[in-house]
């Protein structure tokens, strides 16, 4: 064989190797990119590879590992797995490659924290914990603990989660950023179903979806005798926070002591939240207790929105529109394109709609817009001012209000009422002892616009059936208190967008477009 044909066998198989070589590379990166799947099983054992044919027994064994990139956990679903799971940042993922922890076969897993918390994500990123139950021994049988923690953590993604039996929060969720909760039920725990909160700064949690959620029988926590317990979904010390097709009920009613109670869904110390196309209903607090409501904007809040929300039967009131002494100023807040029927019959409220403060400062609980909501309230008053209720530049506009008799309480030392509708059950029109619009207007200068009175007394013909729903996706079809197709109430009400350049949204309670001179919520 010549020398030049020697060069072109040798060149062909190099090159081959080339190839080779290049592809195991390409196989191996594409396997490490994959990440390692470790199996956990009742019949395993801790001295096993973790393989699927040869899985670990105990999460004491998943503690020690250091999870990498691209690795999932995969829990045997129908088992019970007693203990802790703790994953710091050394258990990290990527943006492409998470650390997932799961369950596999048919059905969940469970996580039993026994006396503790059942999983905490310390410093993690990028981590996902799916389709797992996890439980505790229970609020009042020993546990001390939340049910999950996620501390210092950034881009976590919780699904198909549920958290009941422990003392203190079902979920807690700390000083993390990027955090989304999809389909999480949170029962049975004390201080709350799902809880969001920091150090003290509104920046301390960002970015925070909560969606899908439910919080149901959250009663109280049993050693807390200082402070509110019981909450549905509570978000503080938080900024960028969405909550959306939710649903708090039932919660509260075992908080131990008198005194500032728990709430369905609501927030404190926080900037632009909103919460949106949720349901909270039949929510309690303790007896001779304060609060109990469906919706609150507590202390500090700004630049929030209410919207597209049903609240029924809860002891408390609807919507809180509250601020607490020391807390931060509250201001620049929306509700609008709501629902509220037969709230606050229980608590001091008495009313679908509570304004307090006790900061003793107007200037703390200011500009709030409170527009094309409507209010039915058979048992009580649409609007409860409490005797420390200093505030300013509340707009009540576009608004159904509906109560019993009385339709406003207390006194209203900073809201304008105008293009609403008024009617009482018993009075046809009564507002503090004024039997008619024109008369209301002539002491209080309500409803005036322009020199004219714009509000309405008509009787909306509403259904009085007690409400049933209790799905947030079929709110949408929820047509209760949708006005009849001749109803003068259709455009009877004030354009905002042109009279005070207020940006409505568009969109009605149900999703229908919104007439700009609609009145109520629902079209």
């Amino acid at each position: 064989m010549g020398s030049k044909m020697k060069n072109q066998v040798f060149e062909h198989i190099f090159e081959l190797l080339g190839y080779t070589i290049f592809i195991s590379c390409l196989l191996s990166c594409t396997q490490q990119n994959r990440g390692r799947a470790y199996y956990l099983s009742n019949n395993g054992d801790d001295g096993n590879d973790g393989s699927i044919s040869a899985p670990f027994k105990s999460i004491g064994k998943l503690n020690v590992l250091q999870l990498q990139p691209g690795d999932t956990v995969f829990f045997a679903a129908g088992q019970t797995f007693t203990g802790s799971i703790l994953l710091d940042s050394s258990d990290s993922g990527l943006d492409k490659q998470p650390v997932v922890i799961t369950s596999f076969g048919a059905g969940n897993a469970t996580i039993d924290g026994d006396s503790a918390t059942a999983l905490t994500l310390h410093q993690c990123k990028f981590v996902q914990i799916k389709n797992l139950q996890f439980k505790g021994l229970g609020r009042k049988e020993g546990n001390i603990k939340d049910g999950i923690i996620v501390n210092e953590c950034n881009n976590i993604f919780l699904d198909g989660l549920s958290v009941k039996g422990f003392q203190k929060a079902g979920m807690l969720i700390y000083n993390s950023s990027n955090i989304n909760i999809n389909r999480v039920t949170a029962t049975e725990n004390g201080f709350a179903g799902i809880s969001i909160s920091g150090t003290g700064k509104k920046t301390d949690c960002k970015n925070i979806n909560i969606r899908n959620c439910r919080a149901e029988n959250n009663p109280g926590d049993p050693t807390n005798f200082t402070n509110h317990s019981g909450n549905g979904i509570i978000a503080g010390y938080c900024t960028n926070v969405t909550i959306e097709y939710c649903t708090a009920t039932n919660n509260g009613w075992d908080m131990p002591r008198k005194g500032n109670g728990p709430v369905g869904i609501w927030c404190y110390e926080a900037d632009s939240v909103v919460i949106q196309h949720c349901i909270s209903y039949r929510n309690r607090t303790a007896p001779g207790a304060a609060d109990g409501g469906g919706f609150d904007f507590d202390g500090g809040v700004t630049n929030s929105i209410i919207q597209y929300c049903l609240s029924y039967e809860n002891e408390g009131s609807a919507f809180g529109l509250f601020q607490y002494a020391g807390a931060g100023n509250w201001y620049n807040n929306t509700i609008r394109y709501c629902i509220s029927e037969n709230d606050g019959s229980i608590s001091p409220a008495h009313a679908g709609v509570f304004v307090w403060n006790n900061s003793g400062d107007p200037a703390q609980l200011k500009d709030c817009y409170f527009h094309n909501n409507t209010i039915y309230n058979a048992k009580g008053a649409a609007i409860s001012y409490e005797p420390q209720s200093l505030h300013s530049n509340f707009h009540f506009y576009n608004n159904i209000f509906v109560g019993r008799d009385s339709l406003i309480i207390g006194k209203n030392s900073g809201s304008n009422f105008l293009g609403n509708n008024w009617y009482s059950l018993k009075d046809g029109f009564n507002i503090k002892g004024s039997r008619t619009l024109q008369e209301w207007f002539a002491t209080g200068r309500q409803e005036g616009y322009n020199g004219k009175v714009v509000g309405l007394n008509i009787n909306p013909q509403f259904d009085s059936a007690a409400t049933r729903i209790t799905n947030p996706d079929s709110l949408k079809y929820f047509n209760k208190y949708q006005l009849v197709p001749s109803s003068a109430l259709r455009k009877g009400g004030i354009n905002l967008e042109q009279a005070f350049n207020i940006n409505t949204g568009g969109k009605a309670f149900n999703q229908n477009d919104a007439p700009v001179n609609g009145i109520g919520a629902v079209f």
